[in-house]
């Protein structure tokens, strides 16, 4: 059986790959117990309860106190710095800033889906995020979609390359009150990204842990359709996530955002609500015609005993927004999708508590992330990807 002393001493192994000192010297293990002479409980405090690498120094607590004779199970856990011990930390690191995690300060991601593509999947999620920031919540976009990417073009924001902070970290570009990020900022304006799924997983791994989000009450993310590369990276990525499914009245529609919904149980994510779009077409006028048929949200919602947030007509202005770059809800609230749209933004809020637990990433230590685009334009790179060489997916 390993004694306490061995036990530290293994863990001087464990380095933090963003303060670059091990947990023994950061002060950073709270708590060892060794139970039935062969599993070692290990307890670490991490800087904030969001932290980005904390899996980081799940596998590497594990890996190094796994070498010691005897031990057959290590279970690691964390708890978080008081304010005082971070006070007290820095100090002892001469004043240097704690990383305290880029994702910290999400508070809901909310992952918007469906299982094809064509059911207006990005449009609603561009005005769903203009209506919940016209409620007064702090809003961004990841616009996962890479290689159907629009939200920028459906924000007037076209291929402005973002901005890089002085610590290194992307900084999204706002309009209307929303972050927002896209691999569309990267490439020339409708420029095909032609990737396979290791260069997705690392442009994507970036987008979450090397853009400065700041304090957001919601992260949406649009998802390319389908159940692929991207949705299960993310799924990995942000394991606190839900899921939203878009569809259409259409049975067939229907049956294929099903599909949407039986992989986000396999990747346990929680679906809470389902939204239809293009429940009919409404004149200027206000006649409606519905020309993709009744009932297939509704019945889908049912299926999945998930309410159904609202039902989206096929208007004219709502086509007309989304090309010139402005958000409905914005330029026309009183439009019926406008206010389908608002309604649905509301039902969302009031099925997410204020407070769901902080994202993190189970990378296990931050990838080479220079991502060649098809135009020969690389990604910001972090400065632990300058150390590791940059290496091109």
């Amino acid at each position: 059986m390993p004694s306490n002393e061995q036990i530290l001493s293994a863990l001087e192994a464990v380095v933090d790959p963003e303060i670059r000192r091990n947990v023994v010297e950061l002060g950073m293990v709270r708590s060892i117990e060794v139970r039935d002479g062969a599993t070692v409980d290990v307890m670490i405090s991490l800087t904030t309860s969001g932290c980005p690498i904390r899996d980081h120094f799940v596998s590497a607590v594990t890996e190094a106190v796994s070498k010691l004779a005897g031990v057959t199970r290590v279970n690691v856990s964390f708890d978080v710095l008081t304010p005082q011990e971070k006070q007290k930390l820095q100090q002892r690191l001469g004043g240097t800033a704690l990383p305290d995690g880029t994702l910290a300060a999400v508070t809901n991601v909310i992952c918007v889906g469906s299982g094809k593509g064509g059911v207006g999947k990005s449009t609603l999620t561009a005005n769903l995020a203009a209506a919940l920031a016209g409620e007064g919540k702090r809003v961004g976009i990841l616009d996962a979609d890479v290689w159907g990417y629009s939200i920028p073009r459906m924000y007037g924001l076209g291929a402005t390359r973002p901005p890089v902070s002085s610590e290194r970290k992307i900084l999204p570009l706002e309009a209307f009150g929303v972050k927002v990020m896209s691999i569309g900022f990267f490439v020339e304006e409708d420029a095909a990204v032609v990737w396979r799924g290791p260069m997705l997983h690392k442009a994507l791994t970036q987008f979450l842990q090397d853009v400065a989000w700041g304090e957001l009450d919601y992260l949406l993310v649009d998802l390319p359709p389908g159940t692929g590369d991207v949705s299960m990276t993310l799924s990995q990525m942000l394991p606190h996530a839900k899921f939203v499914i878009v569809t259409t009245p259409q049975d067939t529609a229907q049956r294929v955002a099903r599909r949407a919904a039986e992989m986000a149980h396999k990747v346990n994510l929680e679906v809470i609500g389902i939204i239809e779009n293009m429940a009919g077409f409404t004149t200027p006028s206000g006649e409606r015609f519905a020309i993709f048929g009744e009932g297939g949200g509704a019945a889908l919602a049912e299926e999945l005993d998930v309410p159904l947030l609202g039902k989206v007509p096929i208007t004219m202005p709502l086509r007309a927004q989304s090309d010139g770059g402005e958000p409905l809800v914005f330029e026309d609230p009183d439009d019926p999708a406008a206010q389908a749209i608002r309604h649905a933004a509301r039902g969302l809020v009031a099925l997410t508590p204020s407070a769901l637990p902080m994202l993190q990433s189970v990378v296990p230590e931050p990838p080479a992330l220079q991502v060649i685009k098809p135009s020969g334009m690389s990604l910001p790179m972090s400065d632990a990807s300058r150390a590791d060489g940059g290496a091109a997916a």
